[in-house]
């Protein structure tokens, strides 16, 4: 638990940043840094009790904004759709270092990875571990997103060391929730009578994690940063297919979802994650994905079931 520390959180505006920041707000003096381009994105962030900082972290400009956190919280992330290294290694790379450099004084630093680092292995069911083979998988939405975070990963256990600042570095995967998230899309899609897309052959596995577990653990996570960096799996307890969450959606509401297949050449056949690491940091999550997602459904379509 963390309480009357100083803690900076970015990607304020994003699907994990904001309910996490929310969270800590409740008993923690929480700064927001993001762009806030979106109309009414600040003052979103600001009803939630956090104080909020202008800035691109990809520039660099960190001006105006306070040097003296005591816990570093780092969720921003660019996925943007073209074919632009250079621009997501800026914004996802040496902006992280920028960052850590700007908190060096922290005690902790939390820097947020993504599943999508690991290269890909044949097997759809396989839970990757933090030891497996890193790569660059292709992500569908963006096909900069995994070797841009391998580069931030690089990044961040470097200032870990020089900065002497210690880091936990959070492979996330199959966050959901109210806020966003695949497996919330996917029910957005069956609700709305919309085509599934899920990757070929399949299945389609993920160990999804709620956006309020991940609240909860990020007090232990931070706990557990060191130097050299602790690597972690910031995942769910349970293997999970979109297959079988997509049938829960659909049987809730009553309607028969209807699936179709793409191939992506590169990506991963699977992407579910190994628990166990995070597991004995954080002790296990509290919520059901059944009951996480009927509720995550119900939060944004409005649905109680068919």
């Amino acid at each position: 638990m963390l309480s009357d520390r100083r803690i900076l959180v970015t990607g304020l505006t994003g699907q994990i940043g904001h309910p996490v920041a929310r969270f800590l707000a409740e008993d923690n003096d929480v700064w927001g840094v993001a762009r806030f381009s979106a109309d009414g994105s600040q003052e979103r962030a600001e009803s939630i009790g956090v104080r909020t900082h202008v800035a691109d972290l990809a520039s660099g400009d960190l001006s105006g904004l306070p040097d003296d956190f005591t816990h570093l919280v780092h969720f921003a992330a660019w996925q943007g759709k073209a074919d632009d290294h250079d621009r997501a290694i800026r914004a996802n790379a040496e902006a992280t270092g920028l960052l850590m450099a700007h908190c060096q004084h922290a005690e902790a630093a939390l820097i947020a990875s993504t599943n999508s680092v690991y290269r890909a292995n044949e097997d759809p069911l396989h839970r990757y571990t933090e030891t497996d083979p890193l790569g660059d998988p292709t992500a569908p939405h963006s096909p900069t997103y995994g070797v841009s975070k391998v580069s931030q990963e690089a990044v961040a256990r470097t200032m870990a060391r020089v900065l002497d600042l210690p880091t936990t570095i959070a492979r996330i995967n199959a966050s959901y929730g109210p806020n966003g998230g695949l497996p919330a899309y996917h029910g957005d899609w069956v609700a709305a009578g919309q085509t599934v897309w899920l990757r070929e052959p399949g299945p389609n596995a993920y160990s999804p994690i709620h956006e309020e577990d991940m609240a909860r653990q990020v007090a232990a996570l931070l706990d557990a940063a060191s130097t050299p960096a602790t690597i972690v799996n910031w995942c769910g307890d349970d293997m999970v297919t979109a297959e079988d969450w997509t049938a829960a959606f659909g049987a809730h509401l009553g309607v028969d979802p209807e699936i179709a297949r793409y191939d992506l050449p590169g990506g991963q056949p699977g992407s579910a994650a190994d628990p166990t690491k995070r597991h004995s940091l954080t002790g296990p999550c509290s919520i059901d994905w059944r009951d996480g997602m009927i509720a995550t459904l119900e939060a944004r379509t409005g649905s109680t079931g068919g």
